[in-house]
């Protein structure tokens, strides 16, 4: 497991007094505040996060430090970090998408089927998509209880039980 996850992106600035827009990844948007100062991905820079107002596809907001539309405008695409620790424990059936990945896929009978590359969400549920040997591309799996009945993080792996001709 990794010691920071990532809850958010920078989606540009908002305005013209240095608020950005925020994109939140936490399951109550608003939460992305409550984690204490966020990082970047290097941990060079740590940001005070404070919310303004909604917007469209998430917030506005003030980060310590940020003062101009300039600065805002410059810290676009940059994710946003909060450590473990201040977030919630999960129940067990449920897992943050960054210990999903790089996890070994196998089927029920043992078979490398290879490694979540990544997990998506467009709206109807996550999707793990998987890469690497023995596939030839990327195979999109559903990621339901029916479909990969065993998550295994203390082993690296999951095991999938995929429905006839996903991996044709």
């Amino acid at each position: 497991m990794v010691d920071r996850v990532c809850i958010g992106a920078i989606a540009g600035a908002f305005g013209v007094r240095g608020e950005v827009r925020l994109k939140s990844f936490c399951a109550e948007a608003a939460d992305i505040a409550a984690y204490g100062p966020l990082t970047t991905e290097d941990g060079a820079r740590s940001y005070e996060i404070t919310l303004t107002r909604p917007v469209t596809s998430g917030y506005a907001a003030r980060l310590s430090g940020v003062t101009s539309k300039e600065a805002a405008d410059a810290l676009r695409g940059v994710r946003l970090f909060a450590p473990r620790s201040a977030l919630p424990h999960l129940p067990d059936d449920e897992f943050y998408h960054a210990d999903l990945l790089g996890l070994t896929a196998q089927d029920t009978g043992g078979a490398p089927l290879g490694k979540v590359a990544a997990v998506l969400n467009h709206g109807a549920g996550d999707i793990l998509e998987l890469r690497g040997a023995p596939l030839k591309g990327a195979v999109l799996v559903p990621f339901t209880s029916a479909i990969v009945p065993t998550v295994d993080l203390a082993a690296g792996r999951i095991v999938i039980d995929p429905p006839e001709g996903l991996f044709d």
